[in-house]
C-alpha cells in the first residue's frame, strides 16, 4: 500500500503531519457545497454552550476504517437500508465550547492547518462566533488523537491558544509520550500511519509545556466538567460530563464515528481503536448507561450539530439526533 493509500484510508486519525499532506487527502464533495454552518448556540443549566465547526472528515474506502472483518455486503445493505452512500462517510469535526464564570473552555482543538481545505476552520469560526485565539482560557483533550489535539499547535510549532491550560488524562499522556505505545490489539496494522499518529501526539504535547495540566479518571476540571475514562479507543479516552444544576450534558468524544455502523452495530467498531476489544465493551457499557439515563449526548464526529440521545433497539441502541433548525451563523 502506498503512502497515498494508507493516509486515505485512516483520514479519521491521520489528519496532521510535519509536511503538508493537503495534496494527499480526499477532496470535499462537490453536493456540500461551500457554505456550512459555522457555530450553534443552546444552554445547559447557568452555562452558555456553542458548538463551533473545525470542518469534516471524508473517509474513502469505508472499510477497513469501519467494521474491519465484517462483510462487505453486509455493510453495504446497512448503509443502503439508511439511504446513506456506500462508498464514503463523512465524520463532523464539532468543537464543544463552554462559557462559565469569565472562562472560555473548549472540549479538544480540531485538526489544526495541515489537512486541507475541508477541515481546520476552527479559528476562523470562533472568530464569527466573537472569539479570540487569546480568550480561550482553557483546552480540555478527550484524547491525543491528531484530529483532537491537532489544532493546538500552527506550522511553525507555536501555541495557537497562547492563554489557555490545556488538560490532557494523565493515561493518554503517559501512552503517547512512553517509548514504543503499544498498538498490538488494534485492528490497524500500517506501521508507517501508526508512527505518523505518535510523532503528531508527541509533536503537540511536547510543545505545552507549563501549559499542560494532566487529570485523573472523576476529576472535575473547572467546576462544570467531570472526566470519565472510557478506554479502547486510546487507553486515556474520556467522556466528559458538563454539569449545571440540575442539568448535564456528556460528550462523548470518538465513543461512536458512525450512527449508521457502529451505533447500530457496537462491535463493528473502529480499525484506529488502540484496542479494539476494549473499545467495544466501552461502547457498550456506555451507551447502554446513557440509553438507560436518557441523557442528552454531544457527539465529536456525528452529524451536525451533534447533540441527540441514545435509545436501546433490540440487541444495540440508534441515535436520535437533535435538529438545529438553522444555523446562529454560516
Amino acid at each position: 500500500m502506498d503512502r497515498r493509500t494508507a493516509l486515505l484510508r485512516f483520514a479519521g486519525l491521520a489528519l496532521i503531519g510535519f509536511t503538508d499532506i493537503r495534496s494527499l487527502v480526499a477532496k470535499p464533495l462537490n453536493a456540500i457545497g461551500k457554505k456550512r454552518n459555522s457555530f450553534h448556540q443552546f444552554k445547559l443549566g447557568e452555562l452558555d454552550l456553542m458548538v463551533v465547526s473545525d470542518g469534516r472528515i471524508v473517509m474513502k474506502p469505508i472499510q477497513p476504517n469501519f467494521a474491519p472483518g465484517i462483510n462487505s455486503r453486509r455493510v453495504e445493505q446497512e448503509l443502503e437500508r439508511n439511504f446513506a452512500p456506500t462508498d464514503h462517510i463523512e465524520l463532523g469535526i464539532n468543537i464543544l465550547v463552554i462559557k462559565s464564570k469569565g472562562r472560555t473552555i473548549l472540549l479538544d482543538s480540531g485538526c489544526g492547518a495541515n489537512f486541507g481545505e475541508q477541515s481546520g476552520g476552527l479559528i476562523k469560526n470562533l472568530q464569527k462566533a466573537g472569539i479570540n485565539p487569546e480568550d480561550v482560557t482553557d483546552v480540555v483533550i478527550t484524547h491525543a488523537h491528531p484530529d483532537h489535539i491537532g489544532g493546538l499547535t500552527g506550522a511553525e510549532n507555536q501555541l495557537l491558544f497562547p492563554k489557555a491550560k490545556v488538560y490532557l488524562s494523565r493515561i493518554d499522556h503517559d501512552f503517547w509520550l512512553s517509548e514504543n505505545p503499544d498498538f498490538s490489539k488494534s485492528k490497524l496494522t500500517d506501521q508507517q500511519l501508526i508512527q505518523f499518529v505518535k510523532d503528531v501526539a508527541k509533536k503537540n504535547i511536547n510543545a505545552l509545556s507549563d501549559q499542560l495540566h494532566l487529570f485523573e479518571d472523576g476529576d472535575t476540571i473547572v467546576d462544570c466538567i467531570t472526566m470519565q475514562l472510557a478506554p479502547g479507543h486510546t487507553p486515556g479516552h474520556c467522556v466528559a460530563k458538563i454539569f449545571s444544576n440540575e442539568a448535564s450534558l456528556y460528550h462523548i468524544a470518538d465513543l461512536v464515528h458512525s450512527a449508521i455502523l457502529v451505533v447500530a452495530h457496537p462491535e463493528w467498531g473502529f480499525e484506529g481503536d488502540s484496542n479494539f476489544n476494549q473499545a467495544v465493551q466501552t461502547r457498550r457499557k456506555v451507551m447502554s448507561d446513557l440509553a438507560a439515563s436518557r441523557s442528552l449526548i454531544f457527539s465529536y464526529h456525528l452529524p451536525w450539530p451533534g447533540l441527540g440521545h441514545v435509545r436501546k433497539k433490540g440487541n444495540a441502541y440508534e441515535w436520535v439526533q437533535q435538529l438545529a433548525m438553522g444555523p446562529d451563523e454560516s
